[in-house]
């Protein structure tokens, strides 16, 4: 019997005595040894009542027995649903009533809450030190178990979107979803067992657990597996690996530290950035000071890996690079392909693209087309050779007096300026003008005042773009991803 991802990703390393996982309290786990745990912990699923296609949600810390656990959902057949170990009892209630799991993994501490909204569903804890009910259980099983049969388009996991503009969607991800994207990247970043890649990423959310994790085990590389991010941890490990996987707060927190330099990065090939938009200036910062250039990508929940920057080639700031291998990118109005530099609606197809969304046929229907094309919400621009430009979110386009206006066209030319560190424009409510500018900054000179910025924004902009207002922050509000909250902008700058 076959199954997909497993087969893939987990079962050739059976025998395999390297490195997985280099863990924070000095221990390693082989690729062997976490092949059979990944088979102890299937027996406690499924002797938790866990069958195929059951869904299991998993609010729990960032452990191996975490990256175990999904192991084992794939041998098991179940859909594996992670987390953000963030959400609060009434978010998670949510999750629990959509998705009707069959068992809820949860952090020891948060036990109590879980049980009550998790009615009349199994809970079992998994802690970071190992002592959750669910490694108890697994540490006297049998190290073999019977892989459950999966196909390409059976679901593997269900991710769910963070919400921000109404109820959080489950996007149902298939093996063959997963699996296509990692094959793609293992070849497109030329990832090897050779390979040691610093993560310090969450696992909750595609970049963390599908980008790195399913590309690790497909290429059989070695990974130092930190509990989060931390400077001085990832300093200290970056003499020792190759890679490193990121959103752009690592590389300013790195940049910001006088021990990054070319030598201590000497041993590394590729850092990776996504999840959010890496600014030019940060870019070319870290070239001057380590003299290895950003890999910039793009994906989303829905779609796991869209493009990428190339691995030989130009890695051009302020682009995601080019359509992964099998995946087609359009950038469309109403359905129609603009013509190269016009700004539209990225569209994707390809084995990536998800099956739909979890007791949502409506929303399903609205997002992806009949012809396979999914309808992301982001704005873009395809070069002649077919590279891509985020514009924004549609959702983050501003009509003012009938005009459409880009923030992040606004936002670069604010962020060029000496002073300013970074900024996020958005729209708010206008009673003559339908929505109204403003831009929220966060200054590296704090004697940088309003009339400045708007005497250096004034002659590279026309007026109906201008900000109306200067929002001065001590930092900009982000979700876990570093992605800026702009809903939470025009929740509090409204009126």
């Amino acid at each position: 019997m076959t199954n997909t991802l497993y087969d893939a990703l987990i079962a050739p390393h059976a025998k395999n005595g390297g490195t997985f996982l280099d863990l924070n309290d000095g221990t390693t786990w082989s690729y062997a040894y976490f092949v059979q745990r990944v088979a102890q912990l299937a027996h406690v699923l499924r002797d938790a009542g866990v069958t195929p296609g059951d869904r299991i949600v998993v609010q729990a810390p960032k452990t191996a027995d975490t990256i175990a656990l999904y192991g084992a959902a794939l041998q098991a057949g179940a859909v594996f649903l992670p987390l953000n170990t963030a959400y609060t009892q009434t978010e998670v209630q949510y999750f629990v009533q959509d998705a009707t799991p069959s068992l809820v993994i949860c952090d020891p501490s948060r036990l109590d809450d879980i049980t009550l909204i998790a009615d009349g569903v199994g809970v079992m804890t998994l802690s970071s030190t190992g002592d959750g009910t669910l490694s108890l259980a697994a540490d006297d099983k049998p190290t073999d178990f019977e892989t459950v049969a999966r196909g390409p388009d059976d679901l593997a996991a269900l991710l769910y979107t963070s919400g921000t503009t109404g109820r959080s969607k489950g996007a149902m991800l298939s093996h063959k979803n997963l699996l296509s994207n990692a094959v793609s990247l293992v070849d497109l970043w030329q990832i090897t067992d050779q390979d040691r890649l610093i993560h310090a990423l969450p696992i909750f959310h595609t970049h963390g657990l599908f980008v790195a994790m399913n590309t690790s085990l497909l290429a059989g590389s070695q990974v130092r597996f930190m509990p989060a991010f931390d400077v001085d941890m990832i300093l200290a490990e970056l003499p020792k690996s190759t890679m490193l996987m990121g959103v752009p707060t690592f590389y300013t927190r790195l940049l910001a530290d006088d021990r990054l330099d070319v030598k201590r990065t000497e041993q590394m090939r590729l850092f990776i950035s996504g999840s959010a938009p890496l600014l030019a200036e940060t870019h070319t910062a870290f070239e001057a000071k380590t003299g290895h250039r950003i890999l910039e990508r793009y994906g989303m929940t829905e779609t796991n890996m869209i493009t990428s920057n190339p691995f030989d080639g130009d890695r051009i700031e302020g682009t995601v690079g080019y359509p992964l291998p099998g995946t087609e990118v359009v950038v469309t109005d109403n359905g129609a392909p603009v013509a190269p530099g016009d700004i539209g609606m990225i569209e994707v197809r390809g084995d990536n693209v998800f099956q739909g969304y979890w007791n949502m046929p409506e929303k399903t229907a609205e997002e992806l087309r009949e012809n396979g094309f999914f309808i992301t919400g982001d704005l873009g621009v395809a070069a002649d050779d077919g590279r891509i430009s985020i514009v924004g979110r549609q959702k983050d386009l501003i009509i003012s007096g009938g005009y459409n206006i880009y923030p992040k066209e606004i936002e670069d030319v604010v962020n060029d300026i000496d002073g300013v560190l970074e900024s996020a424009v958005f729209g708010v409510p206008h009673a003559d003008f339908g929505e109204s500018v403003m831009a929220a900054i966060v200054l590296e000179d704090p004697s940088l005042t309003d009339t400045t910025i708007a005497s250096q924004v004034e002659p590279k902009l026309a007026r109906f773009k201008h900000p109306r207002r200067y929002i001065v922050m001590d930092a900009l509000p982000r979700n876990t991803m570093g992605k800026v909250q702009k809903n939470v902008l025009r929740n509090d700058f409204r009126a």
